[in-house]
């Protein structure tokens, strides 16, 4: 088969379908191709995606971690899938796949990447590497159905305490699997890492929940068969030691994928020991070194890899090299950075540039675990003269360390563990002359701020994608990439205009200073205004409505507010004042602000009616008030459904209506669910121990006790819970924004999760509480998210926008970093204290029942104009019916029934 192009176009064939390979296809695009057509054969089934983040695969199976999907629908472009090349045709320049397939090219880019470096010892078939998409998502299968299987936490073991092995450490804690790792080295991340910042990296480590191992190798994964199936049990350890281990991943490095070339290179020395007589081990020359008899077809590295060019040429003629299959200077390097430079030297060189690559760029900031931790530039000082400044601080587990010239002034390199703040500006700066002493940059030493740092139009502000300070003043100010364009005034057109931060976003805070700093320049404000009567954030707002003690809306535009208000700050303002002082909804002049929902106290339907919602806390209800429901809907022809929450729902209620029916419920002993407030709704528990075989906690009273606690609490978004008695996770409690999984020891923490359109997982905040540590971290976090959250702003969304993220929460509601714990428990004591039920305050006020009338100018009419047809032995709303519903006989397709 031939990849047949029109005539005199340049065919170029990319091998592999890896982030290089995706990274030059781009490349060549922006350069509108330079009159080629480009394809790319990949083994993968998948279209290329971000093996950076496989981690979030890990914890999320169904993230979409595909890079621009509209690349391959570029005309001069064709991504073949399943296509592993497993030959070259130098002669007639063709790539032959396994299945027969050839390929011609002018221009052959070999981006095969990298495997996952193996053990060699007993035991290793059945372990798991951390690699691509199949490995994350069969280690994510393995936790689920092991945890169940066993009905307890299982002991997840990673061997390699470098970079990906605690990331996969920290992926599988996170599932809920407790993380052991095991490290040869004497400390972790012996090739980022100084034995100072290795020791701090382990404390911090520790106490972050992950067991640690160092200074033993592994010598054999021990297995047993278990209902017929041989499954892991153990690591033993080189001094004897065992560790359990139910599961065992090895991440001790990667290889590159250079079996290809060294095939086509054990093919040309069997041609040359044939020419010269001899036995091929007898032939002068290596694939290292040509000399004698045999030249190798491709050169390759001493530690494998194909062997380029400051070009990033192989000595082939018109096959290039790019990422990690590349080797240069004697080093192949597995990290993002250097694979985009080469994939864009080459396009560079294909269009007909004379870009160079001047070496690796070995730079790498990330959070493990919640810890921040940096290295870049001459982290070792192996450099003649070099002086180390550094600052350590066992106890608080920090270190952090520049590397200077002999002089002190210029920066060659550093290493940041515990408080990688000072990295996102300093990295820039690598091999320049700091603008102050080296040590006002060691943040943690508390000697005061450093000095402002103005990055020259040349310094790279983002090395993943090789941006420089100047591409963004110059995209800021108008862009620089695409003529004619306006000037771009945000992070995400800035990101999207020249790829800044689209890699590892260890630059974006960096990125966003920059552009807030040329904006400033221009004039130009960024706001982050509710609207346009309120200058203030909600966060900003609801610190200032505080500290004011302000009790009204009226109150609150009078101090910091503009004109007479929108819809969209009146509901912030009532949801902000409902939040701090307990608040009626229809209080005062906040009926007015309210939405449809709040106005009513239930949610409106499609056909003017309203749902009524009662309390179930933690969905256990007694038979006599489940009579007290069905008695309610017979009696006003409502429709009956149990919610996701553990809930009844009953649909069809006319306004009017309301009070009559919640007066029948609140005298029964019902209270409001909230279901239509940004409040909690539900806490979804499972039956746990006190009638399930496998439930180790009670967690049908915990679901109770904290829908109790926590019902009425008023907050950016509603709020939903989930308790599970075990791991088996029957209340998907990580689908929730607090979730809550019963453990022998005690409580797991989770959150952040949410369902809906973009569901996210919850994440593991603490581990083995008690009752009362558990509600304190809950009181904590809930009232942290309603003080700084943005307006409808989700727990998942809020944590993916705080600066830290999870390692953020963690370190406020755990560690009470900022000192706010107390002041915010307090809040909430305040909140359970003076609580009280929405409707049932609501039915002993005449004014607030003057709310519910069908017609302001006839309280006592009733809208006749309702019609319903009937469905499964119930009524629902006439009217068009949904794609795939069944018609009601007799009724009318697409209209009211008569």
């Amino acid at each position: 088969m031939s990849n047949a192009t029109t005539t005199g176009t340049r065919r170029i064939v990319v091998v592999g379908g890896g982030p290089a390979a995706h990274r030059f296809t781009d490349a060549m695009s922006a350069r509108g191709l330079a009159g080629s057509h480009v394809t790319v054969l990949t083994e993968e089934s998948h279209v290329p995606y971000d093996r950076v983040a496989l981690s979030k695969a890990l914890t999320d199976t169904g993230v979409d971690l595909t890079f621009d999907k509209d690349l391959w629908e570029n005309e001069g472009i064709e991504l073949v899938r399943d296509a592993r090349v497993v030959d070259l045709d130098l002669e007639t320049k063709e790539a032959v796949t396994a299945d027969g397939r050839r390929f011609a090219y002018d221009e052959l880019v070999l981006a095969t990447g990298s495997n996952a470096a193996t053990l060699p010892i007993p035991g290793n078939e059945h372990t798991h590497v951390y690699r691509y998409l199949e490995d994350v998502w069969a280690i994510n299968q393995q936790i689920e159905e092991l945890t169940e299987k066993y009905g307890r936490t299982i002991n997840a073991v990673t061997i390699g305490g470098g970079l990906l092995g605690l990331e996969a450490a920290a992926g599988v804690k996170s599932l809920g699997a407790n993380p052991i790792v095991i490290d040869g080295g004497k400390w972790l991340m012996g090739t980022q890492l100084d034995e100072g910042a290795g020791q701090a990296m382990g404390r911090l480590i520790a106490e972050k929940g992950l067991e640690v191992h160092g200074g033993v190798f592994p010598s054999k994964v021990l297995t047993s068969e278990v209902d017929g199936e041989e499954r892991v049990t153990g690591v033993e350890m080189a001094d004897g030691r065992i560790i359990d281990a139910d599961l065992v991943i090895v991440s001790i490095g990667v290889r590159p994928r250079d079996e290809l070339f060294r095939t086509i290179n054990q093919r040309a020395k069997a041609i040359a020991a044939q020419a010269a007589g001899k036995p091929v081990d007898e032939l002068e020359g290596t694939d290292q070194e040509p000399a004698g008899d045999y030249s190798p077809v491709f050169r390759m590295g001493p530690r494998g890899g194909v062997v380029i060019d400051e070009t990033c040429a192989t000595d082939v003629e018109n096959v290039w090299a790019v990422g990690e299959v590349a080797n240069f200077g004697g080093f192949c390097i597995g990290l993002v950075a250097p694979a985009n430079t080469m994939a864009e030297i080459v396009a560079d060189r294909l269009a007909g540039g004379e870009a160079t690559f001047e070496g690796f760029d070995t730079a790498t900031k990330l959070k493990l675990s919640g810890v921040d931790v940096a290295s870049f530039g001459d982290a070792f000082a192996k450099a003649e003269g070099a002086l180390e400044v550094v600052y350590a601080d066992p106890a608080r587990g920090v270190y952090q360390k520049l590397v200077v010239s002999d002089d002190a002034k210029t920066l060659l390199g550093g290493i940041f563990v515990g408080d990688a703040a000072p990295y996102t500006s300093l990295r820039p700066l690598l091999g320049r002359e700091l603008p102050g002493e080296p040590g006002a940059y060691l943040s943690a030493a508390g000697g005061g701020d450093a000095p402002d740092t103005e990055l020259p139009d040349d310094a790279p502000l983002c090395s993943c994608n090789n941006v420089t300070a100047g591409a963004i003043r110059d995209t800021v100010g108008g862009c620089g990439t695409c003529e004619g364009q306006d000037p771009v005034q945000d992070l995400a057109g800035v990101k999207g205009c020249t790829k800044a931060g689209t890699s590892c976003g260890s630059c974006v805070p960096m990125l966003k200073k920059l552009i807030e700093k040329e904006l400033a320049k221009s004039g130009v404000e960024v706001s982050k205004a509710i609207c346009e009567h309120i200058s203030f954030s909600r966060a900003e707002l609801f610190e200032a409505i505080r500290l004011a003690d302000l009790h009204s809306f009226e109150a609150v535009m009078e101090r910091f507010g503009a004109g007479l208000g929108c819809d969209i700050c009146k509901p912030a303002i009532a949801n902000i004042l409902a939040s701090q002082h307990n608040a009626h909804p229809l209080d005062g002049d906040l009926g007015g602000l309210q939405d449809t929902n709040d106005r009513a106290l239930a949610n409106m339907q499609k056909d003017g009616t309203y749902s009524v919602v009662p309390r179930i806390p933690g969905g256990e209800i007694t038979p006599e008030k489940l009579g007290v429901i069905a008695n309610v809907a017979q009696k006003y022809g409502l429709y009956t459904k149990l919610t996701g929450g553990l809930r009844i729902d009953m649909f069809g209620a006319r306004l009017e209506q309301l009070p009559d029916i919640w007066k029948e419920l609140v005298e029964a002993g019902f209270e409001s669910g909230q279901a239509y407030g940004k409040s909690l709704r539900t806490v979804k528990g499972c039956v746990g121990s006190s009638w399930c075989r496998y439930g180790v906690q009670d967690s049908v009273k915990m679901a109770i006790d904290l829908e109790l606690r926590y019902r009425g609490l008023r907050s950016p978004h509603k709020l939903k819970m989930g308790v599970s008695g075990c791991a088996r996770e029957c209340a998907e409690a990580k689908g929730k924004d607090v979730g809550v999984i019963a453990t022998e020891a005690g409580w797991n923490l989770y959150v952040g999760g949410n369902g809906g359109a973009n569901p996210a997982h919850a994440k593991l905040l603490a581990k083995d509480l008690d009752d009362k540590t558990l509600l304190k971290y809950i009181d904590r976090f809930f009232m942290y998210y309603i003080r700084t959250a943005d307006r409808l702003q989700r727990t998942a969304h809020w944590m993916d926008d705080l600066d830290g993220g999870i390692e953020h929460v963690y370190s406020v509601v755990v560690e009470d970093s900022l000192g706010l714990g107390e002041e915010l428990e307090a809040a909430m004591n305040r909140h359970v204290e003076g609580y009280e039920d929405e409707w049932a305050a609501t039915l002993k006020d005449p004014e607030r029942l003057r709310r519910f009338r069908s017609f302001v100018n006839a309280p006592d009419q009733k809208d006749e104009s309702l019609a319903y047809v009937e469905e499964r032995g119930q009524k629902r709303p006439a009217g068009p019916v949904p794609l795939g519903a069944s018609i009601p006989v007799g009724a009318p397709a697409g209209g009211a029934a008569s």
